[in-house]
């Protein structure tokens, strides 16, 4: 049994995101939304509200109510769509600032299933 859940377009970059997702890759469920609550990264928030999604998918999906029998099996971040924006600079230059966005993917397996 394995749940995903995923979060398009979120705007973080993919290099911040990836810091955070290879925390708790590997990682139970519950042990994983501990670290993500308390980890200072601003990229953890998002990671946290995919994990959370991936668990309710889990109960929703396939009855499996209790988070603790759950591990992450996949996480992983992909690159969005780049928005391009200017910044005026001095004597009528500009240069280019790159909004960089991020496809999260987080998928939950159950424990007894995989051994």
């Amino acid at each position: 049994m394995e749940a995903r859940a995923q979060a398009r377009y979120i705007r973080v970059t993919p290099m911040k995101a990836r810091r955070v997702v290879d925390l708790i890759r590997g990682m139970s469920a519950t042990e994983a939304q501990a670290v993500l609550r308390f980890t200072p990264q601003a990229a953890s928030v998002p990671v946290g509200k995919v994990l959370d999604s991936a668990i309710a998918n889990a109960a929703h999906n396939y009855d499996h109510t209790d988070a603790e029998s759950l591990f992450i099996s996949e996480a992983y971040v992909d690159e969005g769509p780049t928005l391009k924006r200017f910044r005026p600079r001095a004597q009528g230059r500009a240069y280019r600032i790159r909004k960089r966005t991020s496809h999260i993917t987080v998928v939950v397996a159950s424990k007894e299933e995989t051994r």
